[in-house]
C-alpha cells in the first residue's frame, strides 16, 4: 500500500518546479520507497485522496514544514573497534531525530580504518541491522594503501579523506605531499572526492608557539592550532587541485583567512569545494569557557570576527555545504570526569558531538544573517548530496527520487537537553541553549522512522548501506585500460572478490 503524506507546506527542493511553499502532498510506493507523484495543490490532494480510497496510507502533518531528508556527509561512526565512543545504533538514531535521513561514515576512528576493501567489509558487517538512515562510506588515505584506492572505488566508497597532519589515531597516518599527488593522480577521471583534513604538520608548528601559560585556558590550546596551520595546508591542497583532474574538498574549514586562497584556485579552473561546520558557526573562541572540553576540536573554534567572515563566504556561496562532523568520545578522554587532568584543553580529545542538532543550530544562525529556506535546503541537502554523488536519488522530492522527508517547525523553539539527546555520550557544548527549528518526524523511503511525541518514537532500523560510489561511473572492466593504473594494476578477477555482500 502506497503511503501519502501532506501538509499546508511542503518544499520539494524540486529540479524541475518552481522553488516555492505549497500546501500539497507526496505519494511514496510502497515497492521502492521511490516518489511517485506530487499532489501540487491542496484541491488536487482532496481528489486523489477521494478517488483513491483505501488504497494508500495517509500521514497528514497540517502545518508543519515537510521537505527533503537531510543529509550529514561529515559524520565519525568508530564502530567496529571505538563502539563504546559511538556505534551505528546510536549514531543513526540521532540523526533521525534530526531530521537527517542519509549520512556518511568517515574513515576514521573505528578500527580498522576504512583503508582498504577488507576494512570496509568489516565496517559493513557492523552496521548491518542497526541503522535507521541511509549510510555511506568515506574511504581513507593513508601512506601504504594507494593500491587499494580503486579497488575501494569499485567497492562502493564515494571518496577518500586524508591527514595532512597527524590524526590522532595510529592506524590513520597523515600522508605527505608526494602521497598526496601520486593519490591525485590515480583518481583523475574517477569522479571520487579527495577529501583533506587541511591542517599542516602539528608538532613542528606547536613547537614555535609561545608556551601555553595555563592548560585549562581555552586560549592556551588556540595558540598551538594557529590559522597558518590551516592556510598553508589549503595552499596544497589548492595546487593538488589544479595540476590534477580531481574533485578535491576541504574538510571543516576552521579560518577565514584561507578564503582567498580557495577563491583563487576556483578562479583558475580547480575543482574545489569546502564545508564548514555548525560549531565554526555557532560559536566563538572568546566564549568558551574554561576547563570546558567539549568545545575543543581540531581545527579550533577561533574568534568572534573569524566566525562572521564565514558566515559572509556562507552567504557568498563560497561555501558549499554545513556539516557537523560530529566526532564523539568518551567523558573520559574528554577529561570532563573528576581527576587531575579534568579540563586540560591540551591533553583532551577533540571533537564535537552535535549530529542531531544541525537543522536548529544552522536555521538559529539563518535568522540572524538572512539565508532562506531554499539556501538551508541547498546547504543541508542539495550540496551534501552532489558531494556524495547521490543527487540522483537524494536531496528532492521529485518523482523518481527517494521519498526521504524532514518535517519539522521552522517557528518553534527548543532547548538542549540531554534527555533529548539519542547519540551516546551527551557532552555538547549546545546543552541547554535556546534554538530555532523543532524537527517533528522522519520519513525514510516513505517509511515513517521518526516522530516526535513526549517519548520520542522511532520505528525499525531500516536504513540501507549505500555503496553507490563513483562505480558507476568508472566501469570495473575499463579500470585496466587506465593508464593511470600503470603502476597498481589490478586484473578484473581480483575485483569481483572485492564485491561487498549487502
Amino acid at each position: 500500500m502506497d503511503t501519502v503524506y501532506t501538509s499546508k507546506r511542503i518544499f520539494l527542493n524540486s529540479a524541475s518546479l518552481p522553488a516555492e511553499v505549497f500546501p500539497g502532498g507526496i505519494v511514496v510506493s510502497a515497492h521502492d520507497g521511490k516518489v511517485t507523484r506530487v499532489l501540487p495543490s491542496w484541491a488536487v490532494v482532496e481528489r486523489y485522496l477521494k478517488d483513491n480510497e483505501g488504497e494508500y496510507e495517509h500521514f497528514d502533518f497540517g502545518n508543519l514544514m515537510l521537505m527533503p531528508g537531510l543529509i550529514d556527509t561529515h559524520v565519525h561512526i568508530n564502530e567496529p573497534g571505538r563502539t563504546e565512543w559511538e556505534g551505528f545504533h546510536t549514531a543513526t538514531k540521532a540523526a533521525a531525530a534530526g531530521g537527517f535521513t542519509t549520512i556518511c561514515d568517515m574513515p576514521l576512528n573505528s578500527i580498522p580504518p576504512t583503508t582498504s576493501v577488507a576494512n570496509l567489509r568489516a565496517k559493513v558487517n557492523a552496521a548491518r541491522g542497526k541503522i535507521f538512515v541511509d549510510v555511506a562510506f568515506w574511504g581513507g588515505l593513508v601512506p601504504d594503501n594507494l593500491p587499494e584506492l580503486r579497488r575501494l572505488i569499485a567497492a562502493g566508497v564515494f571518496g577518500f579523506k586524508c591527514f595532512l597532519c597527524p590524526s590522532g589515531v595510529e592506524e590513520f597516518p597523515h600522508v605527505t605531499e608526494e602521497q598526496v599527488m601520486e593519490a591525485a593522480r590515480l583518481l583523475e577521471g574517477t569522479g571520487a572526492v579527495l577529501a583533506f583534513h587541511a591542517e599542516v604538520e602539528c608538532q613542528r608548528l606547536q613547537s614555535d608557539c609561545p608556551r601555553p601559560l595555563d592548560p585549562h585556558k581555552y586560549r592556551s590550546f588556540l595558540q598551538t592550532r594557529p590559522d597558518t596551520m590551516e592556510q598553508q595546508a589549503i595552499e596544497l591542497v589548492a595546487k593538488v587541485a589544479q595540476q590534477h583532474d580531481v574533485r578535491a574538498h576541504i574538510v571543516h574549514l576552521s579560518t577565514a583567512r584561507a578564503l582567498p586562497t580557495i577563491r583563487a584556485a576556483r578562479a583558475l579552473g580547480a575543482r574545489l569545494t569546502v564545508e564548514t561546520c555548525h560549531h565554526y558557526l555557532s560559536l566563538a573562541a572568546e566564549d568558551v569557557p574554561d576547563a570546558r572540553t567539549e568545545y575543543k576540536c581540531c581545527p579550533p573554534i577561533r574568534g568572534r570576527t573569524n566566525r562572521e567572515q564565514l558566515w559572509r563566504a556562507v552567504q557568498a556561496r563560497d561555501i558549499d555545504l554545513i556539516v557537523s562532523d560530529h566526532s564523539p568520545s568518551t567523558p573520559q578522554l574528554k577529561l570532563l570526569t573528576d581527576g587531575k587532568r579534568k579540563g586540560n584543553f591540551l591533553e583532551a580529545w577533540g571533537g564535537i558531538s552535535s549530529l542531531q542538532l544541525g537543522l536548529p543550530l544552522f536555521w538559529t544562525g539563518c535568522r540572524r544573517y538572512g539565508l532562506s529556506l531554499q539556501e538551508t535546503v541547498r546547504l543541508l541537502c542539495t550540496e551534501p548530496a552532489r558531494l556524495s554523488g547521490l543527487d540522483h536519488r537524494k536531496s528532492r522530492l521529485d518523482v523518481g527520487y527517494d521519498g526521504d522527508m524532514c518535517v519539522w517547525d521552522p517557528e518553534g523553539t527548543v532547548t538542549v537537553t540531554e534527555d533529548m539527546l539519542e547519540f551516546q555520550h551527551k557532552a555538547t557544548p549546545y546543552l541547554n541553549r535556546t534554538l530555532q527549528g523543532v524537527v517533528h518526524a522522519t520519513v525514510l523511503r516513505g517509511s515513517l522512522i521518526y516522530q516526535r511525541t513526549d517519548v520520542p518514537a522511532f520505528g525499525p532500523p531500516l536504513g540501507s548501506i549505500l555503496l553507490d560510489g563513483p562505480k558507476a561511473v568508472v566501469q570495473r572492466e575499463e579500470l585496466n585500460k587506465s593508464s593511470t593504473l600503470a603502476a597498481v594494476h589490478i586484473p578484473v578477477e581480483e575485483l569481483e572478490d572485492d564485491d561487498i555482500d549487502l
